[in-house]
This record gives structure tokens, C-alpha cells and sequence, in this order.
């Protein structure tokens, strides 16, 4: 397979993905429940979304702010808005093409603050790992009150956890390897491979270096608490949604958390698995997805106006 057919694949399979889930969601509705989903997104309360969207651009702001607590061990003192917009500009990326959001996000701040990508893009990674943690907390502490939920719901659908379970771990293994691998190789390739990695490591172990840990974790659980916040708020904008619990939604969360990093920006397959939660909890599907797509719709929305609203503001911004 050459080079030009592999770009396209890892640039064109998500959305592929993305458009092929957008199809399976309305083909296997009927003609009757494809009107009862149009019905309510049509009839969605919108106080309710727009407390929602509101309480998504204060996540973001408060990922930006936090972000500079990072960015001070390795000597990067950003002004706010040259964050702010190039997170934006990485989340617009992200959904066109996978994981590029990272990259284009480091390489903007990196521009207009004349620093080092390698030391941004460490940052970035270790705030990604933050999360991760975050997510994982968030999914031990559902399963740990709606495990016998999550497991009917893995066996209806022949998932085996355990295996997926195997699959991470040895990828984590292989990634061990490799990083021993570039560690002691005296090959030139190998060798700037290294210089990059250690650049980024020391953007990655600002963590440990910063200041003011305490405001970079209670930013964290304001991200995080925001997160959650904005999709428990969006249930009271659907009748049937209104009297589910926090232990349904907090599953719901979690289910739409990891189909937003298998597709574009969880294009087409967030609705489907928040319908396929909500499922679980005796919502029906045309209702459940109709949500689905309300908060996809809504965060996707805001994502692209302020994505693209950076390109315009940060030359102006930045004139000097």
C-alpha cells in the first residue's frame, strides 16, 4: 500500500465511519419513529440547551485557564487569548481529522508565543492524560454503582470486556518496548526521535513541577464537574428524559465519552450510543438519540463558531 493511499485512509476512515453510523442510526428506525425523533429535536426546550451550551464554553475557558498552569514550569507565560483561541483551533481540527487538533494546538501557541512546539505539545499530552484519569475515575465510580447495567448491556451486544481489557494492556506493553527501543539506539533517526522525546517530557513533567497544583486540580474537577453538569442539565429538555437519574446519565456520559474518540468528533456514532444507554435505563430509542443529537448538535455548533472565529482573531490579535 503506498504512501498517498494510507494518508487518505487515516483522513477519510473516521469520517467514513462517522457517515457510515449516521446512516445506521435513521435505517433502522421506521418511518413512524424517524418522525418521533425529527419530533423531539423539534420540540427540545431550549432554555435547557442553551443553559447547556452556556455551561460548555465555561468548560472550555476554564480548560485554557488551566492549561497556563502547565505551560509555567517550561517558561511559557501565554496570554490568555493565544490559549484560549488555539484550543478552540484544535478542537476545529479535530473534527476533520482525528488526534490532529493536539498538534495544530501546540503549533499555534507555539507560533504567536515564539516558543518551543516540543515543550506546548508536552504540555497538551500530560493535560490529555489528566483527563484520561479524570474519565477513568468517572467509569469506576459508575461501574461501581450500575456494574450490573453495564455488564447486561456488554453481554446483549456480545462485548467481552475482559478482552478489551487485553487489548489495552498489551498495547501498553508494546509502547514500553518501543520507547526502550529509541532509548538505546545510537541510530541518527532514532536519535532525533529521542531528542523530541525528551523535549516533550519535559513538557509532560511540568505536572509535577508547577506552582499552583491546587488550582490546577480544582480546574480539572470544574472541567470535569461542567462535562457532566451540561449533559445532566440537557435530560429536563425532553419530557421522556426528565425523571432519569444521575446513575442513568452518568452511564449515558460515559458511553458518549468513548464514542467521541472512535469517529470525528463522535460524528454519527454519539447518538447511537446514547440511544443504546438510555436503552438500559427503558427510554426509547427515538428519544434517547434525539438527545444524542441535541448535545452532539449543540457542542459540535459551538466548536466550529469558536474554531473558526480563531482564524479570524488571532493575526488581528497578534498583529505585532
Amino acid at each position: 500500500m503506498n504512501k498517498s493511499l494510507k494518508k487518505w485512509i487515516r483522513l477519510l476512515g473516521p469520517m467514513g465511519l462517522g457517515i457510515f453510523f449516521i446512516w445506521f442510526s435513521l435505517s433502522k428506525f421506521s418511518s413512524e419513529e424517524l418522525q418521533q425523533l425529527w419530533f423531539n429535536i423539534k420540540n427540545v426546550d431550549l432554555v435547557w440547551v442553551i443553559i447547556s451550551f452556556a455551561m460548555g464554553i465555561a468548560s472550555h475557558l476554564s480548560r485554557a485557564y488551566r492549561w497556563r498552569f502547565l505551560l509555567e514550569p517550561v517558561g511559557i507565560f501565554p496570554k490568555f487569548y493565544n490559549g484560549f483561541f488555539s484550543l478552540m483551533l484544535g478542537y476545529l481540527a479535530n473534527l476533520g481529522i482525528p488526534r490532529s487538533g493536539e498538534v495544530l494546538r501546540g503549533a499555534t501557541l507555539a507560533s504567536y508565543e515564539d516558543v518551543k512546539f516540543e515543550n506546548t505539545f508536552g504540555t497538551i499530552i500530560t493535560e490529555r492524560l489528566v483527563d484520561l484519569s479524570m474519565l477513568l475515575i468517572v467509569l469506576g465510580l459508575a461501574s461501581i454503582s450500575q456494574s450490573d447495567k453495564i455488564f447486561d448491556f456488554l453481554k446483549d451486544q456480545d462485548i467481552n470486556p475482559f478482552f478489551g481489557g487485553l487489548i489495552i494492556l498489551c498495547l501498553i506493553l508494546l509502547l514500553i518496548i518501543g520507547f526502550r527501543i529509541v532509548r538505546r539506539s545510537q541510530l541518527p533517526f532514532f536519535m532525533k526521535i529521542k531528542n523530541f522525546m525528551e523535549e516533550l517530557f519535559k513538557g509532560m513533567k511540568s505536572v509535577f513541577t508547577m506552582k499552583k497544583k491546587i488550582y490546577f486540580l480544582l480546574h480539572s474537577l470544574l472541567i470535569w464537574g461542567l462535562y457532566i453538569g451540561m449533559f445532566y442539565i440537557l435530560k429536563f429538555a425532553f419530557p421522556d428524559t426528565h425523571t432519569l437519574g444521575f446513575e442513568a446519565m452518568i452511564v449515558a456520559f460515559i458511553f458518549g465519552a468513548f464514542a467521541m474518540s472512535v469517529t470525528n468528533g463522535g460524528i454519527g456514532l454519539y447518538p447511537v450510543a446514547i440511544g443504546l444507554a438510555f436503552n438500559a435505563f427503558g427510554v426509547s430509542s427515538s428519544t434517547g438519540e434525539a438527545f444524542g443529537w441535541v448535545m452532539w448538535g449543540t457542542q459540535t455548533g459551538l466548536v466550529i463558531i469558536l474554531g473558526g472565529l480563531s482564524f479570524l482573531v488571532l493575526p488581528l490579535l497578534n498583529k505585532r
